[in-house]
């Protein structure tokens, strides 16, 4: 696992062992950030079920102005603040030891890009999505990420959010959810 692009490119991150966590692919995530390659720069990202920390690692390097890494296991935690620390990237970022739907209850903060990528099969990936467009959590034009399972089908979401694209790779579906500006 390595960062792709930008000012960290090709530095190896830690893994965690155990199958708990399911990094995402170079090849999908390559292609997540091909999707959102022109909304980084500047903004902030939330990473929930952040596992090590890549996806917002992989945005500090290409430009996000801060991060919030969410992972609930304490050793988890631990890795991400190892890998920013090896690309130097931790004082960019907060890291988070937290469930990630108690996390979104109580966050005041409004962000421009959101990573959606729980244990496929938990449900947590529906739930978090109701969660985070309920509490309006993203700033006007900000998007969701969210991956799962190409056969999952994820749901359509109250205004002022929209359902936006889906793209399959493989076994892997990223679906896009956008917030209108209000009116």
């Amino acid at each position: 696992m390595r960062v792709i692009s930008g000012t960290a490119r090709g530095r190896k991150l830690k893994e965690l062992s155990g199958l708990e966590t399911r990094p995402t692919t170079d090849m999908v995530k390559e292609s997540l950030f091909n999707i959102i390659q022109f909304e980084l720069e500047g903004r902030r990202v939330l990473d929930l079920y952040a596992g090590t920390g890549q996806l917002a690692i992989e945005a500090l390097s290409r430009g996000a102005a801060s991060a919030v890494l969410v992972d609930h296991r304490s050793d988890a935690v631990k890795l991400i603040r190892e890998n920013l620390t090896l690309c130097g990237f931790q004082d960019r970022a907060r890291v988070v030891q937290a469930d990630a739907v108690s996390f979104l209850e109580t966050v005041r903060e409004k962000y421009h890009i959101l990573f959606l990528d729980p244990p496929y099969d938990s449900g947590l990936l529906k739930i978090s999505l109701e969660c985070a467009t309920r509490f309006d959590i993203l700033s006007e034009h900000g998007i969701i990420m969210c991956e799962s399972r190409r056969e999952d089908i994820l749901p359509e979401v109250q205004p002022p959010y929209r359902k936006g694209k889906e793209y399959r790779y493989g076994k892997i579906k990223l679906t896009t959810y956008r917030r209108e500006p209000d009116l």
